[in-house]
């Protein structure tokens, strides 16, 4: 069994109980595989992103925004909420950390630390999982710009190349993937 691990990172100083700086850690997308609904921008198209291309887009992910929407139904580049400082490949999954601007918006702070954070083991892709519920469980989505499709005439749009402009915090039943997650660090 072999395990390869890519990883990126913008090295923050460390700022003691910093008011406006929570930490977050979760899973973007899965790489290699299906999307379980079509994302927004994908015209109905299911996609799959390749894992080649999410390495070699990890560099336009770092410093990015993460947004929301107050429904957290969708993206909304118009509300940041924080900051991507790193992104890792691991397995089939884009794993994303940084800060959440805390002081500025503590309601989305308080929906992340209540949603239920990472899928419980064994439990697949049964979003239901969540002691909230299913509309409460908080996944993310990406963002991308100058995405090359491998056949546009395919039912399922394969990404060979992206540059990522961001991503979303959103309840995991609107996400494309419903295994990603979102959690405080």
């Amino acid at each position: 069994m072999s395990f390869e691990l890519e990883c990126m990172a913008i090295d923050m100083p460390y700022v003691a109980d910093h008011p406006n700086r929570e930490g977050f850690r979760g899973v973007l997308t899965l790489l290699d595989v299906t999307s379980d609904q079509a994302p927004s921008g994908s015209r109905g198209h299911r996609v799959v992103l390749l894992r080649r291309a999410a390495e070699a887009a990890l560099p336009s992910l770092l410093g990015m925004a993460l947004d929301y929407s107050p429904r957290l139904d969708r993206h909304d580049a118009q509300r940041k909420i924080g900051v991507i400082t790193r992104a890792d490949v691991v397995g089939r999954q884009l794993e994303v950390g940084g800060f959440l601007y805390a002081k500025d918006f503590p309601e989305i702070v308080r929906d992340i630390a209540r949603s239920g954070g990472r899928p419980r083991p064994g439990l697949g892709r049964d979003v239901r999982a969540s002691p909230y519920g299913d509309s409460s469980a908080l996944g993310m989505s990406f963002e991308i710009a100058g995405g090359v499709v491998a056949d546009m005439r395919a039912k399922v749009w394969t990404l060979t190349q992206a540059v990522f402009t961001g991503a979303a915090v959103l309840r995991r039943d609107k996400a494309a993937y419903r295994e990603t997650w979102i959690e405080l660090e």
